[in-house]
């Protein structure tokens, strides 16, 4: 049918084909099937696409033909697919064909079809009329807590690549502000709040990362700058943002940028939260302090292909503390899972998991944001092998419709042990609460027999996500049936150092059980 000469007599058959199947499929499975298909003949291939989106009488008709304009679509077909898009139920599937012919057009109608938040009505209505004043004043209006596939969806409906460019001709406050709002959507999407960094699906991200490190040094040194700055070193240093196609030397080139704003005499001060009563204010005044110092003088190997570096996310949209995996400069779990972030230290580094001995361990490197259960992890197997450390062995879900080759890696073991030893020693990213949690994980592995005696097993030890500043033990234990229970006990922050904080909970597991006073 896609090299029938007539796009009529072939349309009708793909009607007749398509009604025939029982069951019906979904027009997702349709646009998987179609897509990557050899073409013999592309203009009868288009033809017949064409006809069916122009005139098919049934659903799955005019997807396929949507699937089929994916790949062979031209920017003539841009506004029948914009006014089939009208149509409620074929949004998803015109949507996807206009991200293949014309990106922002299909991020604007995702946006009209949005049933979210009412800011989007006078964004889109000074869009509409080429308002571009109007657009700017909006788009800096937004709030902060839209989602990171939405806010994506807006830096490509409003060109935010573009908008940078009209910085010179504002007045300074609004010049600073739009700067600091392509800055604020940047780091919104590096979210993994919908599973997958959006920054990866953003193309223009390299544009805008480069266009905001531009104008960074318009910001004052106000709290929320500081954090902004920060969060694309680190993004540019070790996130998934590496992962795009930069070109020679562009992603260092914005690197030196931000820290050289950041090196300035004015933003070596960084405001300390000290006395406000908000609790929030302060963490994230001292997260700053943190990151300031480790991202002004990262840990340099040079020649070492990997390298573990420590990722704790702003407080202000927090996130869990990733141990993110770098090899030869590239962040290894974006790139090959996807789905979820690295684990954390606690996983990864503390207990000596990434130790390569001669008897291979297989490690889970990352887990899906919803569970494993539901969309997987990344498992790989560790191995030392004479003067080198082998990883192979992935474990990976493969992907709707394709397949997965991850290749096996090998490092100079000397310089993998080092790496692996500096990372364990390094604390310098911790709060007084993780510590007292390395802490007592530390005397629990050391000590096995303050939990045996009360029939019960160390699981983790950490912070909690709603409030850093209270330590978390998991321990469990074996209930009838054969099932397994949680326990969860809760240390406070007291004010008193980690090392007092965790040697009383030590104490305390070796004189009451846990059950007690666990919850």
């Amino acid at each position: 049918m896609l090299v029938a000469p007539d796009p009529v007599e072939a349309a009708e058959e793909v009607h007749r084909r398509l009604d025939a199947l029982d069951p019906p499929v979904r027009h997702r499975t349709v646009r998987l099937l179609l897509t990557g298909v050899p073409v013999e003949n592309e203009e009868r291939a288009r033809a017949l696409a064409r006809t069916l989106v122009r005139a098919g009488t049934s659903y799955l008709a005019v997807c396929t033909g949507l699937a089929l304009l994916t790949d062979l679509g031209e920017p003539q077909d841009v506004p029948y697919l914009w006014t089939l898009g009208r149509l409620r139920t074929l949004v998803r599937p015109v949507v996807h064909a206009l991200d293949a012919l014309d990106r922002p057009a299909g991020a604007l109608l995702e946006l009209r079809s949005h049933q979210g938040p009412a800011v989007f009505r006078p964004l889109l209505a000074a869009l509409y009329a080429g308002d571009r004043t109007a657009v700017r004043k909006r788009l800096v209006a937004l709030p902060d807590d839209l989602g990171p596939e939405v806010v994506r969806r807006v830096a490509e409906a409003f060109r935010l690549a573009d908008l940078p460019a009209e910085v010179p001709g504002l007045p300074a406050r609004e010049g600073a502000a739009l700067i600091a709002r392509t800055g604020r959507l940047l780091f919104l999407m590096t979210s993994l709040r919908d599973y997958q960094p959006e920054i990866l699906s953003y193309p223009d991200a390299p544009r805008v990362y480069e266009a905001f490190a531009r104008g960074a040094g318009l910001l004052p040194p106000t709290l929320d700058h500081h954090a902004l700055l920060l969060s694309a070193v680190q993004e540019l240093s070790t996130g998934p943002a590496v992962l795009h196609d930069w070109g020679s030397g562009r992603r260092e080139a914005a690197l030196a940028e931000l820290t050289a704003v950041l090196r300035r005499p004015e933003w070596r001060t960084v405001p300390d939260g000290e006395g406000d009563d908000d609790a929030g204010v302060r963490r994230r005044a001292a997260w700053v302090r943190r990151t300031r110092a480790q991202v002004l003088d990262p840990p340099r190997s040079p020649g070492a292909r990997l390298r573990i570096a420590v990722h704790e996310r702003d407080p202000g949209d927090p996130a869990t503390v990733e141990a993110r995996v770098l090899v030869d400069g590239r962040p290894l779990v974006p790139d090959y899972f996807g789905r979820g972030p690295t684990g954390s230290p606690e996983e990864l580094l503390f207990p000596g998991t990434l130790r390569a001995a001669a008897e291979p361990r297989e490690v889970r490197l990352a887990e899906a944001y919803c569970a494993e259960g539901c969309c997987g992890a990344l498992y790989v197997t560790v191995r030392r092998d004479g003067e080198q450390v082998v990883w192979s062995g992935w474990r990976c879900p493969v992907p709707p419709g394709g397949t997965r080759e991850m290749p096996e890696l090998r490092f100079d073991a000397a310089a993998y042990d080092a790496e692996i030893a500096r990372a364990e020693g390094d604390e310098s990213w911790m709060w007084p609460a993780r510590r007292t949690g390395r802490l007592i994980a530390d005397g629990l592995r050391g000590r096995p027999d303050l939990l045996a005696r009360w029939n019960i097993r160390f699981d983790w030890a950490g912070t909690a996500f709603r409030d850093p500043d209270e330590t978390l033990v998991s321990l469990l234990y074996d209930v009838e049936e054969g099932h397994v229970r949680q326990l969860l006990w809760s240390i406070p922050e007291d004010g008193t150092p980690p090392e007092d904080r965790a040697a009383a909970a030590l104490r305390r597991l070796e004189e009451a059980d846990p059950r007690t006073y666990g919850r």
